[in-house]
Formats: structure tokens, C-alpha cells, sequence
């Protein structure tokens, strides 16, 4: 369930109209900013556009860029483009960092939880955006068995249906179970299964997995950690398994001690929000004994801060 508390009665005009004196003249208004960007849907955000287009000749997107600063105008920004596209330019961010830095979550977060559907409408918008596909590009930035995973995740058109077949599901857990046991992690049957199976024939091969080994198949793949093949298929095992807790993962770790990685939490959060965003902090409490908002409130600061809390349903 979406944790975003949307006004439904609000008007895109008076919406507008509040905006541009918010961002207009000596100082910027951003508890205005808050209360109606952190309160509206994407329909709704994209009618206010639209309208603060009609009515003052501007990109309200590109004047909040201006006028904000900080991760509290990152998260705005994304925030307030339409999804596929919010999603084009996360995947475009990711895979211009480091090639070493080995983390490649955000692929894989729109491969495994994404529809086939929506898996498209980002590439469309990728490619409309930076003029190449977002194969092209991943191919451009990884290599070996690593372009070979990530390429074959957002390649495929995966079936959508809930039918299993039980014999299948066997015959293909012997087979990751017998490539595994050779510690051949990058075996092409295990690109094959991983990359092109439905969600539900690939969870009923992973559940026969379980249950004729007694382990899940990532905690098999611990034992190569280190290398960043294995860790990404590792991952993308992970997030294809349970959304839920994946996600509750990474925005534990982006609220450990050592630092708040907030590109990782704005990342979820803004994301998230409208889908399930709401399961996602009640398996963060189920495993920390906090609520989410408060470790949100506790690790960061100011604007920022206010905006998340909005998007989490809750107000400082």
C-alpha cells in the first residue's frame, strides 16, 4: 500500500498559482513547496505542470532545480517527473558512477519489480531522454558475465501469468543446485533461468530449491561475496524473491551509523510511495523495533527531512 497522503480535491491552477509565489522573489517558500508537492499523486503533479506551463511560460520542474538545493531539491526533482522517466534518469545516474563501485541496484530494482509494461515505457523514455537505449548503455559500462546478467535483466519481456510448471521448477533446481556446487556462479543456465522465467516459475524453482537443500540459493551465493558478478546475481535473486524486504534492506543500510546514504534512501522512498511503500516500513519495524519515520527524522535534517517524512504520510 502507498503511504502517500494525496489531497483529491486539489485544483492543478491554485496548485500553480501557489507554487510560483512560493519560488518567486527574495526567498523561497519551501514549507508551501512541501505541503502541496508532498501531497499530490503523479496524475496530479503532472497537471499542476502542465498548467504552471500554461500559465507562466515555464518548466516548474526546471525552476525548482533553481531555486532548491541539496538532496532536498534532488528528491523534489525526481519526485515530480513522471515515473518512467524519474526512473530513465536513475538508471542513467547509476551507471554513470564509478564502474568499480559494483552496485548496480537500481537496474536491477526496475528489471524485478517493474511490469513488462513499465520496463518499456523507462527504455522509451531512456532512449527519448539521452538518445540511446538503456542496453546500449549498460553494455557500454559493464562486461563479461556482469553485462551479460544486467543486459539479459531489462532485455527480456518476461511473462506475466501465475502458471507453474512443477516439473520444471524441479529439473531447473537440480540444475542451478549442480552449477552452484561446481562454484560455476556465471553457468549460462543460471543467466537463462534467472534472466527469462516468469516471477512465479522462477519463485517455484527457488521454493524446490529450498526445500530439496535445505537453503535458500542466496546464502549459497554468500560464499563469493567478493566478487561482483555473484553479488549482483546474488541481489537481483533477492529483490525478485521479496520486494519487501529487499527494499527494507537498503534503506536500513542507507540509515546505518556510519553515514546516511541519502541518494539510496531518497531513491526508495520517492519510488516507492505511491506502491508499497507503506509494507516496506512495517517489515523496517518488524526488524529494527523502530519505526521508519523516526529513524528518517533521527538521520536527517531540515527541508529535506520534511519532504520525506510528507511522502512517508507522516509530518514533522
Amino acid at each position: 500500500m502507498a503511504t502517500l497522503i494525496a489531497y483529491e480535491d486539489a485544483s492543478p491552477a491554485t496548485d500553480a498559482e501557489l507554487l510560483k509565489k512560493a519560488v518567486h522573489g527574495w526567498g523561497t517558500d519551501e514549507k508551501v513547496v512541501i505541503s502541496i508537492l508532498g501531497h499530490r499523486n503523479a496524475s496530479q503533479r503532472k497537471l499542476i505542470r502542465e498548467a504552471y506551463q500554461q500559465l507562466y511560460k515555464e518548466d516548474l520542474i526546471k525552476r525548482l532545480e533553481h531555486e532548491l538545493s541539496g538532496d532536498f531539491e534532488r528528491a523534489v526533482y525526481r519526485w515530480n517527473l513522471d515515473p518512467a522517466d524519474r526512473d530513465a534518469v536513475l538508471a542513467n545516474v547509476a551507471l554513470r558512477k564509478d564502474k568499480n563501485c559494483g552496485d548496480y541496484r537500481v537496474i536491477i530494482e526496475l528489471s524485478c519489480t517493474l511490469s513488462p509494461e513499465e520496463l518499456f515505457s523507462v527504455k522509451t523514455a531512456y532512449q527519448c531522454r539521452y538518445k540511446r537505449s538503456l542496453e546500449e548503455d549498460i553494455a557500454s559500462n559493464t562486461s563479461c558475465d556482469l553485462r551479460k546478467l544486467l543486459v539479459g535483466l531489462v532485455s527480456i519481456h518476461r511473462y506475466q501469468g501465475n502458471e507453474v510448471n512443477l516439473k520444471l521448477a524441479s529439473s531447473e533446481s537440480k540444475i542451478l543446485r549442480s552449477a552452484i556446487e561446481e562454484k560455476s556462479f556465471n553457468h549460462e543456465d543460471i543467466l537463462r533461468i534467472v534472466t527469462t522465467r516468469s516471477k512465479a516459475q522462477l519463485m517455484a524453482t527457488l521454493n524446490c530449491y529450498k526445500d530439496e537443500h535445505g537453503c535458500s540459493i542466496t546464502k549459497h551465493l554468500k560464499d563469493d561475496r567478493a566478487n561482483t558478478y555473484t553479488e549482483t546475481l546474488r541481489t537481483t535473486i533477492r529483490c525478485i524473491s521479496n520486494p519487501t524486504k529487499y527494499f527494507e534492506k537498503v534503506v536500513r543500510d542507507a540509515l546505518k551509523k556510519g553515514g546516511t546514504n541519502e541518494d539510496a534512501l531518497t531513491r526508495v522512498i520517492v519510488t516507492r510511495a505511491e506502491k508499497d511503500l507503506k509494507e516496506i516500513m512495517e517489515q523496517y519495524y518488524k526488524r529494527n523495533s523502530v519505526s521508519l519515520d523516526k529513524a528518517v527524522a533521527k538521520e536527517t535534517s531540515g527541508h529535506y527531512k520534511r519532504f520525506l517524512l510528507a511522502l512517508l504520510g507522516k509530518e514533522d
